[in-house]
């Protein structure tokens, strides 16, 4: 079962032309957006029901941005087409036999008066100027260094360009001033609020990490290695590109229209260890695969990897939308770096999946012991009081070993893959919500970052022995926190791992930190309890 792209539908060139054209009307202020605004002004020529109308938005816009790009806006020109000629709406709509090639445009009653006025206006402001000025109003860029610091919220014309807007306006300065970005996550770039939803495969040498995403994609990615031995041993990122190609990891690094800058802080021993893979395909147009080297266990884990492994995934897991954990039958041990890498996902768990890969080579006895075994073995290291949930298959192109599993263990393996393969189709739905989720999430670490650095600079004495009052909050950081907590009233989940957070501290000088800043506490609070609310208003389904 191959993953369906959101069907970016096929209609003619001429239809294609006619909706250029309709687009180019619609959009009101030429950023190449279609918003809840102009998008009611111009589906309300359809004369469909508001039901209609909302359903034909919902589908069109599924990643939930807030707005239509030309592929968006064609395929909900194509469903209020179907919708006129009397078909229900439905998701699966235009998946469906329809032949959309022949589909004519939709009736949209007035548009042509309306375009042929703004024709004729245009060819009259050319007649007096003497020359074409066509203005478009480019989404601006946020993070340029001249970027003003109050853009209007007239310029953001996504949920996306609103978050970048209030990262730069209000959570950056809070981060820059207590050193967050030392701390805890290197400052966001342009290219992290529009990098594509990620996917990272963990798990240890051989259980099948990188045939998954050649069963996915159909087909293998550039510098792909497949074998019973330690293959992969490098981190490839495979993700969308026009041509195939391999880039080495330096170059990806220092690469601004990639996400990827964070992980030169990891040094040179793990850039030779990374690389990014580029090939044209469907589904890589809406997410990022992230294969790892496979996870060592006995003797191999002495010969200690040139670099922090365990620093690297968990730097990967804060960037992706799912992370699946993979196993098979026969290596069902977890080691003490595989253990050391799951408890690095921490604050990550609900983003986490667990494969059982390659079952159909155990009959379906051994089956069930495997997969009590497994449970067992993840009962130890997860600490949470949850099930897992795991998916059992065998993820590659082969065949299912019907001698090993019998009939009804095809039927298991096939409505395990289907529910695996829903899992992954929702992701780019979901993208932008996580988005939120992760901003939201990083404001309040930067916050809690803010109360325990203030005070610990607060506790250092004013003139004398402030070496040694360091000493004593580094070596007792544990109560310093639980004082932070108690005085603020915040969640003890919420703060930062102690061991970490002192390994860091003590490459630092206490007292040259800031002290409590009211006023940047107030404009994350601000933007948290009302700026992020008001963003989603404006960018929900205009027919809601």
């Amino acid at each position: 079962m191959e993953i369906a792209s959101i069907p970016i539908t096929s209609c003619s060139k001429e239809h294609q032309k006619i909706y250029q054209e309709w687009f180019s009307y619609a959009d009101s202020d030429g950023d190449g957006r279609i918003t809840g605004n102009d998008a009611t002004k111009f589906f309300a020529m359809s004369n469909l029901s508001r039901q209609d109308l909302k359903q034909v938005w919902a589908i069109a816009d599924s990643k939930r941005q807030g707005y239509l790009g030309l592929k968006e806006f064609i395929a909900a020109m194509q469903l209020a087409s179907l919708a006129q000629a009397g078909h229900a709406i439905t998701n699966d709509l235009l998946n469906s036999d329809v032949d959309l090639g022949d589909l004519k445009p939709p009736v949209m009653e007035g548009l042509d008066a309306l375009i042929a006025k703004k024709r004729k206006e245009k060819t009259s402001d050319l007649d007096a100027n003497g020359s074409s000025q066509v203005q478009t109003s480019a989404a601006p860029n946020w993070f340029s260094s001249k970027a003003s610091k109050k853009v209007p919220l007239s310029s953001v014309t996504s949920i996306i360009d609103g978050l970048k807007r209030l990262y730069i306006q209000k959570l950056k300065p809070l981060e820059v001033a207590y050193r967050f970005n030392d701390f805890v996550s290197p400052s966001l770039t342009n290219s992290d609020f529009d990098a594509k939803p990620m996917v990272m495969l963990l798990g240890q040498y051989s259980t099948g990490k990188t045939t998954f995403i050649k069963h996915l994609l159909k087909s293998s990615y550039p510098g792909a290695h497949i074998g019973p031995e330690p293959t992969t041993d490098r981190f490839v990122v495979v993700m969308s590109g026009t041509d195939e190609r391999s880039i080495p990891g330096n170059t990806v690094a220092v690469q601004a229209d990639m996400p990827f800058s964070g992980l030169t802080n990891f040094g040179t021993a793990f850039l030779s260890k990374f690389e990014c893979s580029q090939m044209p395909h469907p589904l890589l147009e809406h997410i990022t695969f992230v294969d790892t080297p496979g996870v060592l266990s006995g003797e191999k884990q002495r010969t200690q990897r040139a670099y922090d492994f365990t620093g690297v995934t968990s730097w990967f897991a804060a960037k992706c939308d799912l992370i699946l954990l993979l196993f098979d039958p026969h290596k069902l041990d977890v080691s003490d770096e595989f253990k050391r890498v799951i408890s690095s996902l921490r604050g990550h768990d609900d983003k986490i999946r667990v494969v059982l890969n390659k079952a159909d080579q155990v009959d379906t006895q051994q089956l069930m012991r495997v997969y009590g075994a497994l449970m067992w073995s993840l009962g130890k290291v997860i600490n949470t009081p949850e099930v897992m949930r795991v998916y059992i298959g065998s993820f590659n192109d082969k065949p299912v070993n019907e001698a090993a599993t019998g009939p009804i263990g095809k039927e298991l393996f096939e409505k395990e893959q289907e529910d695996l393969l829903a899992d992954l189709k929702d992701i780019p739905k979901k993208a932008c919500d996580r988005r939120i989720n992760e901003f939201v999430k990083r404001a309040r670490a930067a916050k809690i970052h803010a109360y325990i650095i203030s005070h610990l600079k607060k506790e250092m004495p004013a003139m004398m022995g402030k070496a040694k009052a360091q000493q004593r909050l580094i070596d007792n950081l544990a109560d310093e926190f639980g004082k932070v907590q108690r005085e603020f009233h915040l969640p003890p989940g919420d703060f930062p791992n102690v061991d970490h957070f002192r390994e860091i501290l003590s490459g630092y000088s206490i007292d040259k930190f800031d002290k409590l800043k009211p006023k940047m506490i107030q404009a994350v609070d601000d933007m948290l309890g009302y700026d992020i609310p008001d963003l989603l208003k404006n960018f929900k389904n205009p027919y809601d």
